[in-house]
């Protein structure tokens, strides 16, 4: 599933492709049961909007109009092309733009979905409104938010990491690698997070998510970004996937134990 580096690739992929004051000429919808249902004249909401830029919120990706939002989940398959070659089995809905750019949405399982929000309300949305601090902001995302959001929780601390009003973004690839290096086993009750180490998983998220967005995102099966290229931070990851192979670090066999339905993969010796 794309997590938040793969969402951002995303769209700072799309921010390169779409050019400055383009505008959404017409739009169609060739499924509408996504994971959601596609909203009733969605495509008359779209259609004559300029582009104003391209956001994100947490794994949302929003596509900036002059009078709205058009917010697209990937879900777990859904990719972003420019004209594409050839029409596919899974393309759900096409953009036409003026500049005569073409941009397909693919989704293959359908668990993406789309929606668009009117201005200026949107940020106040179902979508948005229980969201926590973003993993990349140091003024909101801090050591003392993080410990002082775990007092009393007996959850794990991945579950607690991978709860969206604890902080946004910070899906199982990156959960289970910062972890790894705050040397924090995911089985720790939360509640048990001390200052100290509340602080140190807080940089070590900082850190993984950047070198993340930095490598274009983690592709294990298929994310791709928006001109079609996959991501390589999958080079750099220390413990997912990787169980009973040695670890980097103190060459012990890498465990995988399942949390929330999960695969959860750590070192038992580098992590307690």
């Amino acid at each position: 599933m794309p997590e938040l580096p793969e969402v951002e690739t995303v769209r700072r992929g799309l921010a390169e492709l779409v050019a400055p004051n383009d505008f959404i000429k017409t739009v169609r919808v060739h499924r509408r049961d996504l994971r959601f249902p596609v909203p009733f004249r969605f495509e008359q909401s779209l259609a004559g909007q300029k582009i104003v830029g391209f956001r994100r919120r947490a794994k949302y990706l929003l596509w900036e109009l002059d009078r709205g939002v058009f917010l697209s989940h990937l879900g777990m398959t859904g990719t972003w092309r420019r004209n594409p070659s050839n029409s596919k089995l899974h393309d759900h809905l096409e953009l036409q733009l003026g500049s005569g750019d073409r941009f397909v949405y693919n989704d293959p399982r359908r668990f993406g979905f789309v929606d668009y929000l009117e201005k200026p309300d949107w940020e106040d949305s179902k979508w948005f409104r229980h969201l926590g601090p973003e993993p990349i902001d140091r003024s909101r995302f801090t050591g003392d938010h993080l410990y002082q959001r775990s007092r009393g929780k007996s959850t794990s601390l991945k579950a607690f990491l991978m709860d969206q009003r604890n902080v946004v973004g910070v899906g199982n690839i990156y959960a289970s690698e910062a972890l790894f290096l705050a040397g924090l086993r995911p089985t720790r009750k939360a509640g048990r997070l001390t200052k100290a180490q509340a602080l140190s998983l807080v940089e070590e998220v900082h850190a993984v998510i950047q070198k993340a967005i930095e490598a274009g995102g983690t592709t294990l099966k298929d994310f791709r970004q928006a001109g079609g290229e996959t991501g390589y931070f999958q080079q750099q990851l220390h413990v997912y996937g990787r169980e009973g192979e040695a670890c980097g670090v103190c060459a012990v066999a890498i465990e995988n134990v399942t949390i929330t339905g999960r695969s959860s993969f750590f070192c038992p010796n580098c992590q307690s």
